[in-house]
């Protein structure tokens, strides 16, 4: 039995339950295009055993396979947006403060010198 990466044994639960509604929707659209497993796995260039884990929300299926799946409904397009710098809200978050924080220190040593002037003028 292969051992299980340390990273999937530590999915959070929010990310698990995502994945297996994602392999939920890939059988619906499979399902809903009237293609078989068989048939399916084959335009996927995958097993049949691969697409029932892809489906059933194993979060071990490859990336790879993943977007062969989306592809195959039309929805690859998406991946290019899933990690986007502009999206990334923790990051945009970081931005802002950060720039606050160097607003501040502006703002700071602005006033350091002001008060230096005003003390050199006595």
């Amino acid at each position: 039995m292969p051992k299980t990466a340390r990273a999937l044994l530590q999915l959070p639960p929010a990310t698990a339950a995502a994945i297996e509604k994602l392999g939920a929707d890939l059988a619906v659209a499979r399902l809903r295009r009237k293609e078989s497993l068989k048939t399916w796995a084959k335009r996927m260039g995958v097993s049949v055993p691969t697409l029932q884990r892809l489906e059933a929300g194993d979060p071990s299926v490859g990336i790879g396979i993943v977007a062969t799946a989306l592809w195959l409904i039309q929805r690859d397009g998406e991946l290019r947006n899933v990690a986007a710098p502009e999206h990334d809200q923790g990051a945009i978050e970081m931005d802002v403060r950060e720039a606050l924080e160097l607003g501040r220190a502006r703002a700071r040593v602005s006033a350091e010198a002001r008060m230096n002037r005003n003390l050199g003028k006595d």
